[in-house]
């Protein structure tokens, strides 16, 4: 690979499909490392499985699309897209192929010895085999619909990502027909794996993949032929979706169009089992106009992401992560001893909360107390993924219905979570809450709510006041226990006048005004953030002590990049704390000397932005929703807010960053070459997200 230069920061790493697909090999790392608990270790094989369908659905999709309408372009390294996309298919096969023998090889084998047992078709005895074969009858086969191809019934329509079976015939049927070929379609509402009843098996917890239970009784759907052979396949298929900024006058409704063929993109990749005949190969090849390069032959399930339901049906504690209850900061723990409301303490003190260590109940409760408060006259939120079962969404549901002015700017465009989103918009439109979705061309991604209320004073008048809470994850209350979040209650003046501010942009038109406090995309974050950065270099070139310390999903817009390298050329120490792409290069002799990277991949999905500028002395801290990508600072409303209260800004040094950068566990370090290896352990072993645990959280 060539030396990085200033002036191609982002094009450097050959492709930004490659890093995604290196972050989900230190997923995998996970799965592969004994130290940790085994249900747990099946658990990131079914996650890293997972994350490679999304690369396929999305990345290698816009690959193949790019293919097709630039098959000229080259990249900075003089590679086409097409030698590009092989690369990365390259590696997203040795990936695959890892996968299913650490499965076969170690995983199985140890669930085994613990008496987990996962039955093969071959290996059924007696018992297993009839309940099987009743199973089959009384709980499949009347669903199953069998296709056999001829002219008549020509290759049915197969959906994204669904478990189907190619199945060769020998023989007629009883109109005569002999096409040799049929399909089988397992619907969706079939559970693809089947816990064993007790008293079958010598095993404790005994259970039977779907493919199985078909595959061993499928003959029985073509009665009177010549069962040849039996292949189970699963096609990925291109799941972007894609809306004309320019012709919409609905995007609701655009979207609603569009929604129902997420399900019939074009194929982009075709998984097999590895016994399927070449026959069946080329025949599925042809009807997913597929190449032998997209096609995956593997040795077990097609769909790993299947086998997550196993840890689920195991009561095995000891093969589990620590079950853990999340904490509370002590000021709420005060206030809810002393029985006081959450807008109090709020008026009193700003509040922080990190997710998962610490509850995000207070959340749900100042939404809820906002609802149910006859004080409260507005709530404003934005939502960009919340779940198909939300609390959250509930509470204003219930304040639009008591009457409150609700006001909501629903993210449509957030994916694979439109349609869920577009669910709550209709359901807040039906009592009457303002929604809207934000601006066209301009995903809305800020993480804010805002509750007006009106307050009595001294004076024995009332007066409006204003509560915010801003924060650095989505409000989705399930993945508030599984991703890395800061969250922070406020009713400073200027930061709650700036978060009204935002919505009147949202809901309404107008030039931008000039915020006091936050930082905003697409206007000024990218222009403070690079001013920020240039402080510290002069700072340093002065002499002066300089730091910067940021912590983020991904890093890959130039200009930030090209500053972050000047910036270490003058002598800044900086510490990048990325878990997923990064473009930049630390440790580069006169360019990135200062900078070095990592990676936390742990029990939780590192998901909070953090930034830290020493600014003579200050040390400014901000938390945002947004990553170091062209997106976030130019085509998507983030928002990035300071921490100005001196012990929770220490709060948030500690844990969000010195926390991770001491971790000799979880941290993966790059080096020039852009590669990462695991940081050697150097003394006493330190995971940072298990300290957090103990620090903040209660463990059981």
């Amino acid at each position: 690979m060539s030396t990085p230069d200033k002036n191609s920061a982002e094009k450097r790493y050959l492709n930004r499909e490659l890093g995604v697909l290196a972050f989900n090999e230190r997923v995998f790392a996970q799965a592969e490392d004994g130290s940790m608990p085994l249900l747990e270790r099946l658990r990131f094989l079914c996650i890293a499985s997972s994350n490679l369908d999304e690369f396929f659905e999305i990345r290698i999709a816009g690959m193949k699309e790019q293919i097709l309408q630039n098959p000229g372009w080259r990249d900075v390294d003089g590679l086409t897209v097409a030698e590009t996309y092989q690369m990365v298919s390259d590696r997203a096969r040795q990936l695959v192929a890892r996968q299913y023998q650490l499965l076969s090889d170690t995983l199985l084998p140890a669930l085994e010895a613990e008496g987990i047992y996962l039955h093969l078709a071959r290996g059924w005895n007696e018992a297993i085999t009839d309940w099987a074969k009743a199973y089959f009858e009384s709980e499949i086969l009347p669903v199953l619909t069998p296709i056999g191809l001829d002219p008549a019934h020509p290759f049915p329509r197969v959906l994204n990502k669904s478990l189907n079976f190619a199945v060769e015939l020998g023989g007629r049927d009883a109109f005569g027909r002999n096409s040799g070929v049929a399909i089988v379609q397992a619907p969706r509402a079939l559970p693809r794996l089947i816990r064993v009843p007790e008293g079958l098996s010598d095993y404790p917890y005994s259970f039977v993949m779907l493919t199985s239970i078909v595959q061993a009784h499928v003959a029985d759907l073509f009665d009177g032929m010549e069962l040849l052979g039996c292949h189970q396949f699963r096609v990925t298929r291109n799941s972007d979706l894609f809306v004309d900024d320019e012709e919409i006058t609905n995007l609701r409704e655009a979207l609603q169009g569009e929604l129902p063929q997420r399900h019939f993109g074009d194929a982009v990749r075709l998984e097999i089992s590895s016994t399927c005949s070449e026959a069946i190969a080329k025949l599925l090849m042809h009807e997913f106009a597929l190449e032998p390069r997209d096609v995956y032959r593997v040795s077990g399930p097609v769909n790993l992401v299947r086998l997550m339901q196993l840890p689920e049906q195991v009561e095995r504690a000891d093969l589990k992560f620590p079950p853990f209850t999340p904490g509370l900061p002590i000021e709420l723990q005060k206030a809810k001893l002393k029985n006081n409301d959450l807008f109090k303490v709020i008026a009193k003190q700003d509040v922080l909360l990190h997710h998962p260590y610490q509850s995000f109940n207070p959340v749900l409760d100042f939404l809820r107390a906002a609802a149910a408060d006859p004080a409260v006259v507005a709530i404003k939120q934005t939502i960009y993924r919340t779940g198909t079962d939300s609390a959250l969404m509930e509470a204003l549901l219930t304040a639009a219905r008591l009457g409150k002015e609700v006001t909501v700017v629903v993210e449509l465009m957030a994916r694979f979570d439109e349609e869920i989103n577009i669910n709550w918009a209709a359901r807040l439109e039906e009592i009457g809450a303002h929604v809207v979705y934000g601006v066209v061309g301009h995903k809305t991604h800020a993480k804010m709510a805002l509750v007006v209320r009106r307050e009595p004073t001294r004076q024995g008048e009332h007066k409006l006041k204003r509560y915010a809470h801003l924060g650095t994850g989505n409000y989705h209350p399930r993945t508030a226990r599984l991703y890395t979040d800061f969250g922070l209650f406020t009713s400073d003046a200027d930061l709650c006048s700036d978060v009204h501010e935002v919505f009147q942009q949202l809901t309404g038109l107008g030039s931008a005004r000039r915020l006091k406090s936050l930082w905003q995309s697409p206007f000024n974050l990218h222009g403070n953030m690079v001013a920020a950065i240039r402080h510290e270099a002069k700072q340093a070139r002065a002499g002066k002590p300089a730091r910067i310390i940021a912590k983020m999903n991904a890093l890959l817009e130039p200009e930030v990049i090209g500053e972050l390298y000047l910036a270490s050329d003058a002598g800044v120490r900086i510490d990048l704390i990325v878990r997923g792409v990064c473009a930049l290069r630390p440790g580069v002799r006169g360019l990135s000397e200062n900078i070095t990277v990592r990676s936390i991949v742990g029990r939780f999905l590192e998901h909070s932005r953090i930034f830290y500028f020493h600014n003579d002395g200050a040390k400014d801290v901000y938390l945002s929703s947004a990553d170091w990508m062209d997106r976030n600072f130019f085509r998507r409303v983030e928002l990035c807010f300071p921490v100005r209260n001196a012990k929770l800004k220490k709060r948030v040094i500690q844990e969000g960053l010195l926390n991770h950068l001491r971790d000799n566990v979880l941290a993966w370090e790059m080096d020039a070459d852009g590669r990462y290896r695991r940081r050697p352990t150097r003394g006493a072993r330190f995971d940072g997200q298990s300290e957090l645990l103990e620090t903040l959280a209660g463990s059981h």
